[in-house]
């Protein structure tokens, strides 16, 4: 029997399919090597427009002046020594600077057309601290370029309004555009938001997963610099969403997140909260945080993961959740305090399946976070699971 004649196109998109490639739900769409011209709303809790930069009336809401009273970004007891590739990347040469000297010039559609095109983004929204309300979800296009840097300049804060996720990147989303035929591991884009502040980021109900209020990141690299995250949320419940503020999978070859010098919550009116990670949640994915503060974050779910019987799931790992098979997970320079877990983890649940993760915690202070359901003996506010037991070193744990 004569075998069937394929078309590259089609093996291309056969290839993605088995990779895990595109939206969630989707088994038709195909491979698209231009535009991204999509319809679809992944990324957001909202319909978006149908191209890169949107037109809509409602996207162009401009910048408003704020008194910049939040806490400040990171520990400011924190002394650890920060990797060349955790630190801030150079924004001298931007692609795209939203803005032209005024609040006024400052919008969401300029903002969202910014950040798809890629490149370096920086803004000139004037000498005060402004929020940009965004009318729709910031999205990362995999194939604008290889690297994406998003530098508020201390002076920037993006806000969902409380309706929308802020910023989405998905490598094996089609309405991104795919750019390989392994989307779960490859090697661009690579994120970096620096100096910039996350606020009212909400992810409930959206697509993927109502997870990752503030920022969800699958594939690539992601990294955090000088970041700050208020009262994020997203799913109230369920046993596998998570990530008040990011929520993140896939790192290209299982290389680490960094988080350096970054806020979550930092004041008890401004934690982050979900079913689970009020801070940092993630599937397999090993976190290096360094000299970073967590405080007032919430992991409000019930039932656990899996989920109790009669109960809807969730509510570990108040500040961090971290759940898969080999992964790591480094703490250092760090104060996690005074965040709670309905359930197991009031600062970090840990839970690698295979028992070959490892989590470290250095030069790191933990008190006052409440595990409502359980906790590893002897390590307050942690449930661990994992390679031989965490490694604690010049650190509290109170």
């Amino acid at each position: 029997m004569k075998a069937p004649v394929f078309s590259l196109s089609v093996l291309f998109s056969l290839l993605l399919t088995a990779c895990g490639g595109g939206s969630q739900g989707d088994s038709t769409s195909t491979a698209s090597t231009g535009s991204a011209s999509s319809a679809s709303s992944s990324g957001s809790g909202t319909s978006s427009s149908s191209s890169r930069s949107s037109s809509s009336g409602s996207s162009t809401s401009a910048a408003t002046v704020t008194t910049d009273a939040y806490p400040a970004a990171g520990n400011s007891d924190g002394n650890c020594a920060i990797p060349g590739e955790a630190a801030a990347e150079d924004v001298s040469t931007p692609t795209t600077v939203v803005g032209t000297g005024t609040p006024a010039s400052c919008t969401s559609a300029g903002v969202v057309a910014a950040i798809a095109k890629g490149g370096v983004v920086t803004f000139n929204c004037g000498s005060a601290p402004v929020t940009i309300t965004l009318a729709e979800t910031a999205k990362i296009y995999n194939n604008a370029s290889a690297k994406v840097v998003i530098d508020g300049g201390g002076k920037v804060t993006l806000s969902g309004g409380g309706a929308r996720r802020i910023l989405y990147m998905n490598t094996c989303d089609s309405s991104l555009v795919w750019t390989t035929s392994h989307c779960d591991n490859q090697e661009t884009p690579q994120l970096t938001v620096q100096n910039l502040t996350f606020i009212n980021g909400n992810a409930a109900g959206a697509s993927p997963e109502g997870s990752g209020g503030a920022i969800f990141a699958r594939g690539g690299r992601l990294k955090i610099v000088n970041g700050r995250f208020f009262s994020n949320s997203c799913d109230a419940s369920g046993p596998d969403v998570g990530g008040a503020a990011v929520r993140a999978y896939d790192q290209y070859n299982d290389l680490p997140l960094y988080v350096t010098n970054s806020t979550f919550g930092g004041r008890s009116d401004l934690g982050n909260s979900c079913s689970n990670g009020g801070g940092l949640s993630s599937i397999g994915l090993s976190y290096s945080v360094i000299n970073s503060l967590f405080s007032y974050n919430k992991a409000i779910g019930s039932g656990a993961n899996p989920a109790r019987s009669g109960t809807p799931g969730g509510g570990s790992g108040g500040a961090i959740y971290n759940d898969g098979n080999t992964f790591n997970l480094s703490i250092c320079g760090t104060k996690i305090t005074s965040n709670t877990a309905n359930e197991g983890g009031g600062a970090i649940f840990f839970v690698s399946n295979d028992n070959t993760g490892t989590l470290s915690i250095t030069n790191s202070t933990l008190s006052g976070n409440v595990s409502s359901g359980f906790e590893t003996s002897g390590y307050p506010g942690i449930f661990f699971q994992g390679s031989s037991t965490p490694s604690i070193i010049n650190s509290s744990l109170q």
